[in-house]
């Protein structure tokens, strides 16, 4: 069990890695096609799928339908259908209720979040435009999210992973549409979005249907498993999304400073993005499914043990993240976003908030994976408690950093946020009976050492040189130098670990 856990992630990140460097590629196009002004009305625009998407997809509803999911799987396979037939039609009828208000309220939603973008008449209408195409993508993203956590149930963690992907090469086409077309309005983005959210959920059904789970939906809120989901899901609907409310508030807040704030912003999330989804993701995908296993056979000694297996994993390369992406901002965006309409002076100004929330990497992966340890046991009233004071932090800081520091104050709160929120989840899990393992500590010291290596490493490559030298270059040199660099900082790292007595055997379950 513990090689196929590994295994799992491994595909998991796998899978996720390549669709994380189409969503790279995405985002880079953008910066280079799209004016700061017309990308800031975008993704503010989008903010509210994704925040929605988080909340009755990836967070909420998957962390409470897998474990119930899961139970029903080990108790009694022959409900399985009978239980997705009615999950399937209630979160159908949730979500087109959602999606259809959202069409019909797109101005006033809009205006109320980017109040800052808002009171121009015509970025208004533009974004108000391009919310309505948008909206009923969650409804599209929440059914596919449901498929791919019945897929992860069954040990299948490819298609889902993969699945993400669709909405990468959608956006890029746009863009690639916009180079071909001229200036255009930049609704083609928001179209985008709509037709990848149908692609994403038909791909999953060929699946479904081999594993004879294709099922019709019915409606019945009094069902015995869809009351126990949504009792489980309103309070994980915070816990598990703390992190996209605040990213909602803060762009909020960044429409009312300098233009181009809410862009740098979204540019240093998707950053950071990489590695949580990498390692964090995974990780917490993986483990969910084997801790609610392990919890409904009283394995309290497996699951504590799981857990501390998925830590190890997540600090080492979490650490290690939060410096690289500290270290390499700079030369990083210079690189891969410099260029078109992504001019020297939005690379330093997202430098500048990438270099602050890189620190929150490694806190935003140990969420991922203390969450689904609460989730697993069927508890969501910890995480939600927890999630409303990170939340509460990252308002106040908010308000009173964005005053002196402009969007890098934004950053900063952002990233005390998920501080916090770590801290409290680690407190909260002892109550279970959760311990840190003997040899936590020391390999912790030796994580220490390996960074320390690795830090010195890209000071010596980076620094001997300013900004404005480095963006003389031809794009190419500047994207060859600077992956070289990144896979020699990786191989210091590595080999530095090794040096300090890390092995393969000591990241093992079966140690």
């Amino acid at each position: 069990m513990s090689k196929s856990a590994a295994k799992s992630s491994l595909i998991f990140a796998a899978m996720t890695l390549i669709s994380r460097l189409l969503g790279l590629l995405r985002d880079i196009l953008i910066a280079r096609f799209f004016p700061a002004g017309l990308s800031d009305i975008f993704f503010a625009a989008q903010r509210i799928p994704n925040t929605l998407r988080r909340f009755f997809a990836e967070g909420g509803f998957a962390n409470a339908f897998v474990p119930v999911f899961s139970a029903t799987k080990a108790e009694n396979e022959a409900e399985l259908k009978n239980l997705l037939a009615h999950t399937f039609g209630a979160l159908f009828l949730i979500l087109s209720l959602i999606s259809l208000l959202g069409v019909i309220f797109s101005s006033t939603i809009f205006y109320f979040v980017a109040k800052g973008i808002a009171e121009n008449p015509e970025k208004l209408a533009l974004g108000s435009s391009m919310l309505a195409i948008m909206f009923p993508y969650i409804l599209l993203i929440s059914l596919t999210a449901m498929c791919g956590g019945i897929l992860n149930t069954y040990g299948k963690f490819a298609l889902p992973a993969l699945t993400p992907a669709i909405l990468n090469l959608a956006v890029i086409s746009a863009c690639f549409w916009r180079k071909s077309h001229g200036e255009t309005d930049g609704t083609e983005l928001a179209w985008a979005v709509l037709g990848a959210g149908v692609l994403q959920l038909a791909v999953q059904l060929p699946f479904l249907f081999r594993l004879r789970l294709l099922v019709f939906p019915l409606i019945n809120f009094a069902h015995q498993g869809v009351r126990k989901i949504i009792r489980l899901m309103i309070p994980t609907l915070f816990g598990s999304s703390v992190g996209q409310f605040v990213v909602l508030f803060n762009t909020f807040i960044a429409s009312h400073l300098a233009v181009g704030s809410i862009s740098w912003l979204y540019y240093t999330d998707r950053l950071v993005e990489l590695p949580t989804a990498l390692i964090g993701v995974a990780l917490g995908t993986v483990i969910l499914p084997r801790l609610s296993a392990l919890k409904a056979k009283n394995k309290e000694e497996d699951f504590s043990r799981t857990l501390n297996w998925a830590l190890r994993w997540g600090i080492l390369v979490g650490t290690a993240a939060a410096i690289g992406l500290a270290m390499t901002a700079e030369h990083l965006l210079a690189a891969f976003f410099y260029g078109g309409k992504f001019t020297t002076y939005d690379v330093e100004r997202t430098a500048a908030s990438l270099q602050v929330y890189s620190c929150a990497a490694l806190f935003l992966i140990l969420v991922k994976i203390l969450a689904p340890a609460f989730y697993a046991r069927q508890d969501t009233k910890t995480p939600v408690k927890i999630a409303i004071v990170a939340m509460l932090t990252n308002v106040v800081l908010a308000v009173i950093l964005s005053r002196y520091f402009a969007h890098i104050g934004l950053a900063m709160s952002a990233t005390i946020s998920a501080v916090v929120n770590v801290c409290l989840l680690t407190l909260s899990l002892k109550k279970f009976g959760f311990h840190i393992e003997g040899k936590f500590f020391s390999f912790i010291g030796k994580i220490i050492f390996a960074n320390l290596a690795m830090a010195v490493f890209l000071y010596l490559v980076l620094f001997n040189s300013s900004l404005a030298e480095y963006l003389e270059l031809a794009r190419l040199e500047r994207i060859l130098r600077i992956l070289i660099t990144i896979i020699s900082a990786a191989a210091i790292y590595a080999l530095a670990l090794f040096i300090s007595g890390i092995r393969p055997r000591s990241l093992s379950l079966e140690r």
